[in-house]
């Protein structure tokens, strides 16, 4: 398990919950203070699922099929636990905290390569001949 790989699937499935969350009527209230259209819900229910299945999908990617689900599930429940708290107490919080997440994500994904790379040299180097 690699402390990169993991803060990648808590930050995207922090984004994905986010999303979900502000898809219902009550939660986008007390964020936005105005009432949330149906088409808006689509997209932020289709942006959850999507951030949710991206994460899920790089759990795999970087740590394969036997630890990667493993290692996806714990992050979505530390995810979904640290939004229940951020909107007990603040409800308009996730949505900054969704924001500089995004940030953190976009600066995250250079070491992200750079480790599978060299994850591959050392698996090429290990790897009887």
């Amino acid at each position: 398990m690699t402390p990169v790989v993991l803060l990648a699937n808590l930050g995207l499935g922090f984004l994905g919950l986010s999303a979900l969350c502000f898809s219902m009527g009550r939660h986008h209230a007390a964020a936005f203070e105005r009432p949330l259209d149906p088409r808006r819900a689509l997209r932020l229910r289709a942006l959850g699922w999507g951030l949710i299945a991206l994460s899920l999908a790089a759990a795999i990617l970087f740590e394969g099929w036997n630890f990667g689900p493993v290692q996806w599930l714990g992050s979505l429940s530390g995810a979904g636990l640290a939004l229940i708290v951020t909107l007990s107490y603040r409800p308009r919080a996730p949505w900054c905290a969704a924001v500089l997440d995004a940030l953190l994500r976009l600066t995250a994904l250079p070491p992200l390569r750079a480790e599978r790379r060299a994850g591959r040299a050392c698996d090429q180097l290990t790897r009887p001949s």
